[in-house]
């Protein structure tokens, strides 16, 4: 396998809880669209809203396994890249998807991701 960049190529688990976490978008509570055509805020918002769905459960980014993302741009990778380290553990990154997508729910949204957390026992 190559050298990944900004994530692991392998994670081994065992034992502990495993938590999953729904594609997030950025969306506020209201279900409002944040940074309407300005991809850095909505990577921040989602990054945000998993970060809230990891609160729920008592856990934190540091017990991310796994991130699925769907970015609209590929061109903006280096700015995914840029906001996502600022909420991961960059010395131990999850393992990672990253998909080109042509939409996602809403024609608003530029980015969404998912998460897959295990908590110690």
């Amino acid at each position: 396998m190559p050298k990944p960049f900004g994530y692991t190529q392998v994670v081994e688990v065992r034992g502990g809880r495993t938590v999953y976490i729904s594609g997030q978008v950025a969306m506020d509570e209201q279900g409002q669209v944040v940074g309407l055509n300005d991809f850095e805020a909505q990577v921040r918002e989602v990054f945000r809203n998993l970060g809230r769905g990891l609160e729920a459960v008592g856990l934190d980014f540091s017990h991310v396994v796994k991130l699925g993302m769907y970015i609209t741009d590929i061109t903006q990778l280096a700015t995914l890249r840029r906001v996502r380290d600022e909420f991961i553990n960059t010395q131990n990154p999850p393992a990672s998807t990253l998909v080109q997508v042509v939409a996602l729910a809403h024609p608003e949204l530029l980015f969404e991701a998912e998460a897959v957390a295990v908590a110690p026992e």
